[in-house]
């Protein structure tokens, strides 16, 4: 009995073949190749301040919790009321921001004429969020004017003309000044050139009206011309605001990245998102040194209006295209592409539009498109 077994156990003991990698055991599961290994603390939850606002806003960043809660994403919200008609943002939401340095927001209505100031303007000098990217661009299945439209607006986010310095010298005559200086000039253009560089742009143009205001516009561009020299790489060309206009209008694939003093940005930004799809499917933040403010790019009718609020049919596509800009702003890049891949594919697939985009689905049933999308 022992003999028997000793040429058997010498089979069982002795090292089998290794099999050839491109050919696997029968039955067995293809072998893995280890491509990223995580670092200690990666994925750990981030904390995002969350203010829903006014109008659609409660809407669509209700859409935005559904959407994170759906794909498991890792981060968690601090949610704070805060509405337009409110004298001043609350301290402990500057504070909430600061902590978290990373904010999502619906639109906060700013009332036209006197009385209160805009709360927009104030989080942005609060915060020091000197830059405002609106990225305007095609979305596939999405019918437009012009096909090819790819554009990125960089605007100047705390002086111009929202510097809010007015007042009335005497009855009937009042002096707004507009203030440009040197510093944020050459500032929001080493962030536009750098975005460019980053992002494989090959043309960076600055928006002007410096053939009128010689001095402040002026001083813009000299500061963007400096800051040009410095990225040979890249292209760099100049045009006057009005001539921007009809040049968005005529042919809009012909800019790249656009960078612009306050004023000139918020107009180029919702010129541009009407042409590639109107402004609610573009996306859009607000970013300083520290601290960062996600909302719908392009401001025209951000609140809605009353009778979309009472349907239920605002569409939330903005939002959640400007949510995946901050997952990847939190270095979450995976889940990033798993939320513009799935808002992508509903927008293609056609069934599920909001009225703005030519249909008549609710804001809730197209973030359940979204959601049964998610990859």
């Amino acid at each position: 009995m022992a003999r028997r077994s000793t040429p058997l156990l010498r089979r069982l003991l002795a090292p089998s073949p290794s099999p050839s990698p491109s050919t696997p055991l029968a039955g067995a599961a293809p072998r893995r190749t280890v491509t990223y290994m995580p670092r200690p603390g990666d994925g750990a939850p981030r904390g995002v301040t969350l203010i829903p606002g006014d109008g659609i806003g409660p809407l669509v960043t209700g859409a935005v919790r559904q959407v994170m809660e759906a794909m498991h994403a890792p981060v968690y919200f601090e949610t704070y009321e805060v509405h337009g008609d409110m004298p001043t943002v609350p301290a402990e939401v500057i504070e909430s921001i600061r902590r978290n340095k990373v904010c999502l927001k619906g639109g906060l209505a700013t009332p036209v004429g006197g009385g209160v100031s805009s709360l927009n303007v104030q989080l942005r000098k609060e915060l020091d969020l000197y830059a405002a990217l609106v990225n305007c661009f095609n979305l596939p299945g999405l019918p437009t004017r012009h096909d090819n439209v790819d554009i990125v607006v960089i605007r100047e986010n705390t002086e111009g003309e929202y510097s809010g310095l007015e007042h009335e010298v005497v009855p009937g005559v009042v002096e707004s000044l507009k203030v440009i200086t040197k510093f944020c000039s050459e500032r929001i253009a080493k962030y536009a050139f750098e975005y460019a560089y980053l992002n494989n742009r090959k043309k960076v143009t600055a928006v002007h009206k410096a053939n009128i205001m010689k001095l402040a516009d002026g001083l813009f561009l000299e500061s963007c011309r400096e800051v040009a020299k410095k990225y040979p790489g890249i292209q760099y060309n100049e045009i006057i605001v009005d001539n921007c206009c009809m040049q968005l209008v005529a042919k809009p694939e012909q800019f790249d990245v656009m960078v612009t003093p306050n004023l000139y940005g918020n107009l180029v930004a919702n010129v541009a998102a009407g042409i590639a799809g109107g402004t609610g499917v573009m996306p859009g933040g607000n970013v300083g040194q520290d601290h960062a403010i996600f909302e719908q790019g392009a401001s025209a009718g951000n609140v809605g209006n009353e009778n979309i609020v009472e349907k239920k049919r605002a569409n939330p596509v903005a939002l959640l295209l400007s949510s995946a800009m901050m997952l990847r702003h939190l270095q979450f890049p995976s889940f990033a592409d798993r939320l513009e891949t799935a808002v992508k594919r509903v927008i293609a697939e056609g069934k599920y539009r909001t009225k703005d985009l030519g249909g008549t689905s609710t804001t809730q049933e197209v973030t359940d498109a979204v959601i049964a999308k998610l990859g």
